[in-house]
């Protein structure tokens, strides 16, 4: 079992989607995403099979929460910089996003 400890470990924050592209080369449908963290993190790439659930135009400053101290992931011909957080629903895989707006890089804690 994972400890309290260990969930310390992960800094995970808001940030606001500024672009959306569709990843033409992954495996299974996905979009290229990137994230404004804040001044402190600033803009991170991630890779997101979200394709079922959101179209690239409702994604534009939408917050989400990603693991931004991971180290960065090859996917494909790009890397990925930031794990976004979703939840695998019937309909897809759904992101887990602040119920209010909040400010870009807060902590989630």
């Amino acid at each position: 079992m994972a400890t309290f400890d260990d969930f310390l470990k992960l800094d995970i924050r808001v940030g606001n989607i500024i672009k959306v592209e569709i990843f033409e080369k992954a495996r299974k449908p996905a979009y290229k995403l990137w994230v404004d963290f804040g001044d402190e993190i600033g803009i991170k790439k991630s890779s997101a099979q979200i394709t079922e659930c959101y179209r690239r135009e409702d994604l534009i400053d939408k917050q989400v929460l990603g693991v931004v101290n991971f180290p960065p992931r090859q996917i494909v011909d790009s890397m990925s910089e930031v794990l976004i957080l979703g939840v695998y629903g019937e309909q897809g895989v759904v992101l887990i996003q602040p119920e209010q707006p909040v400010k870009k890089g807060d902590k989630l804690g």
